[in-house]
């Protein structure tokens, strides 16, 4: 009943959205939509944490990991719902968009959490391939959403290589269906190709496994697939940024763990570990080295997601330790990168320039949401007391044994990174404010989502509840 309620809301409000000729409704039923997929996420988290799986239907079935993507998606997706209203009104108000183009947004934007929520609850490799390729459908319409030749070819480009990715990964998913071929049960659930993977032919389960990262990894933003990333988040409205960054990245990650618990049943741990650590410390050299010739404030946030999601595939290579410092990380990076995203749309719907020179004393135009852009700052470059620190040093601390060269280039290049990712926030937040700039925010709807997300950041950073404990832990012992 808690999954039909977080599936049904918001493909519901997709629908009414469509048909729809008041603008108010389609903004209320969005919220309220997103809200009602929230308060069911939350039941199913506390479920599977009590009794390990929730399985309401034999397509649909949430583990942990499904749980905590779910949480992330429904509080995310409910930040951006909420933000959207407001964002979209003002840039109606500047007349860059009328009631069409909204009504067009609020419908993909359903979509969108509708195909995810979709994509981590599907109990078969198929159905969470086709979901994942809804999302690509469904944003590449949003990152183009205003029409100018830029986002049009980000749009284009976000789309050729995603869905060549994607062909990859549905090519690697297909290897992995050769596994007890006489079998009619074999391979038609994730849990039965687990079930079934010593059968599997190794060199087959490399090939595919390889297949896979590659594939899903193009979606994730691992170097050097990432080339569509910072085009894609630059370009998009500042609230489906922050979807694509602290949400869809996620998606297709939980799609490559499955296959890897696949890989590691069918030829052990070190191949899928090897590789996912030459992506992961890949990632975080090019975002470190890149991040310092940006211009773009948004896209000087895609590339710290590049590194952040480097850092994720670094701590399941390293295993141990690091993959519940991983998962965690992920639920950080999932709550802050929106919070950075949200703070860049009202930076500029206040100085209509995404450019880092042409913004100037930011922290004086708009006091709240400069001082959440800088604790956003501290808290995804890892600074104390915020919990990603934490979760970056036990990473590191994962890897020291085993891979001392590479933990020592990680954390060199995660210092890198922040000496580039700070000459850019301080020459945007410090200095004289334009005097065509007024002070003050636009509207309290535009500042109470990053707040809010930065507050739970900041509450998790300190104390995780027991029930999210309790899946985070089954995450580690099974991924």
């Amino acid at each position: 009943m808690a999954l039909t309620i977080v599936l049904f809301s918001v493909i519901l409000a997709a629908a009414i959205c469509l048909v729809a000729k008041s603008r108010r409704l389609i903004e209320s039923i969005s919220i309220v939509a997103a809200l009602a997929a929230f308060s069911a996420s939350i039941f199913i988290a506390l479920k599977v944490a009590a009794v390990g799986v929730y399985a309401p239907h034999q397509f649909f079935s949430v583990d942990a990991l499904g749980a905590i993507m779910m949480l992330i998606i429904a509080l995310v997706g409910l930040a951006a719902a909420v933000y959207s209203v407001a964002y979209l009104r003002a840039e109606t108000a500047k007349e860059i968009i009328g009631f069409n183009r909204v009504k067009q947004y609020f419908i993909l934007l359903n979509l969108f959490l509708a195909a995810m929520f979709l994509a981590v609850t599907a109990s078969n490799p198929i159905i969470t391939w086709v979901f994942i390729e809804a999302t690509t459908l469904s944003t590449a319409f949003l990152i183009s959403f205003y029409n100018k030749p830029s986002s049009m070819e980000a749009a284009w480009k976000y789309l050729i290589i995603n869905s060549v990715g994607l062909l990859l990964a549905f090519f690697g998913t297909l290897l992995y269906f050769t596994i007890a071929p006489g079998s009619a049960e074999a391979g038609t659930t994730w849990n039965s190709l687990l079930a079934n993977a010593g059968a599997l032919d190794p060199m087959i389960a490399k090939i595919a496994f390889v297949f896979i990262l590659i594939g899903y990894g193009t979606k994730v933003g691992l170097a050097p697939l990432h080339t569509w990333l910072p085009d894609a988040h630059s370009k998009a409205p500042a609230p489906i940024s922050a979807l694509l960054s602290g949400v869809l990245l996620n998606v297709a990650f939980v799609a490559v763990l499955r296959f890897k618990v696949i890989s590691d049943a069918a030829i052990g741990p070190d191949f899928a570990q090897n590789l996912l650590i030459g992506f992961g410390l890949f990632s975080i050299l090019v975002a470190s080295l890149i991040i310092f010739t940006q211009k773009n404030y948004k896209r000087l946030l895609a590339y710290s997601s590049i590194e952040n999601m480097g850092m994720i595939a670094l701590g399941f290579g390293f295993r141990g330790l690091g993959i519940f410092a991983a998962m965690l990380h992920l639920i950080y990076h999932s709550l802050v990168k929106p919070t950075l995203f949200f703070s860049a749309g009202n930076i500029f719907l206040k100085y209509s320039s995404t450019k880092v020179a042409k913004v100037k004393g930011a922290i004086t135009a708009l006091p709240v949401t400069g001082v959440i852009f800088l604790l956003g700052f501290f808290a995804i470059t890892g600074t104390p007391p915020f919990g990603i620190f934490f979760t970056k040093m036990f990473i590191l601390a994962a890897g020291m044994a085993a891979h001392p060269v590479i933990t020592l280039i990680a954390l060199l290049a995660m210092a890198l990174l922040f000496v580039g990712f700070l000459k850019h926030a301080a020459a945007m937040m410090l200095g004289e404010k334009p005097e065509e700039v007024k002070v003050g925010e636009a509207s309290v709807w535009l500042v109470l989502p990053p707040l809010a997300l930065i507050l739970v950041t900041l509450y998790l950073s300190f104390h995780l509840p027991a029930f999210l404990s309790t899946l985070l832990t089954a995450v580690a012992e099974r991924y």
